[in-house]
């Protein structure tokens, strides 16, 4: 096939304008297809065409979870990480719109990881004289830029990692309230997002049988931390 053949979705049969191809392993993709994969899947290139389509058939279930999802806690500012306590599920999203953007609902359980990093941009400043030629300071000068990315860690069929970015302004000073700030929410997704994950696992964990120190008996504590037996309180 040339250069300039006609292209067809491999998904949708829909022709494919010049610069709208997204070549898949043993296919094509128009950008409509492509725009409904999830926001943190990166290996398209290498993915079939069978691959995309089940990734397009859980999207489309995504949108029911969605729908579902209740926010009771926000963190972050550019990116926000969203969570569903009651449902123990979390989203990381920019948008506004949950509905429209589809973002990828996640368990509680699927973290497995999480970490926090601090970006330095160092730029120098140069100083103009007067035949308009830019110079450096002696000694040189400089201004520095900082950026704060957090990177969850999942276990998802279609990606393991999102990471993103907290600020949405302007940081240049160390020293400022808005760094610390920043790295306060960097602080508290990471902690928070791991503290709910072992929360998980924790009360998933089969209790191991005790000697209740109020009435002898070998229990296996209640929901509770009870014996089964006096209902007294287990340590």
């Amino acid at each position: 096939m040339g250069l300039f053949d006609k292209k067809y979705c491999s998904i949708c049969g829909e022709k494919i304008g010049l610069l709208g191809n997204r070549k898949l392993e043993d296919g094509n993709l128009c950008k409509n297809c492509a725009a409904k994969l999830s926001h943190w899947f990166s290996e398209r290139r290498s993915s079939t065409v069978e691959q995309i389509r089940q990734q397009l058939e859980y999207r489309e279930a995504n949108k029911e979870k969605v729908a579902a999802f209740h926010t009771t806690r926000t963190l972050g500012d550019k990116y926000k990480v969203l969570l569903d306590e009651d449902a123990r599920k979390f989203i990381v999203t920019s948008s506004n719109s949950l509905q429209n953007a589809n973002p990828d609902v996640l368990d509680f359980a699927d973290v497995t990881g999480c970490t926090s990093r601090v970006n330095e941009s160092k730029t120098e400043i140069m100083r103009e004289m007067p035949d308009g030629k830019k110079e450096s300071y002696i000694p040189k000068r400089y201004k520095y830029d900082y950026d704060f990315y957090v990177t969850v860690n999942v276990n998802n069929p279609y990606f393991n990692e999102m990471e993103f970015q907290i600020n949405d302004r302007l940081v240049d000073d160390k020293d400022s309230p808005e760094y610390s700030s920043y790295q306060e929410m960097c602080t508290e997704i990471r902690d928070v997002l791991m503290q709910v994950r072992q929360d998980v696992r924790n009360s998933s964990a089969p209790q191991k049988p005790v000697v209740c120190p109020h009435c002898g008996a070998t229990t296996t504590p209640t929901a509770n931390g009870t014996c089964e037996f006096c209902g007294g309180a287990l340590d």
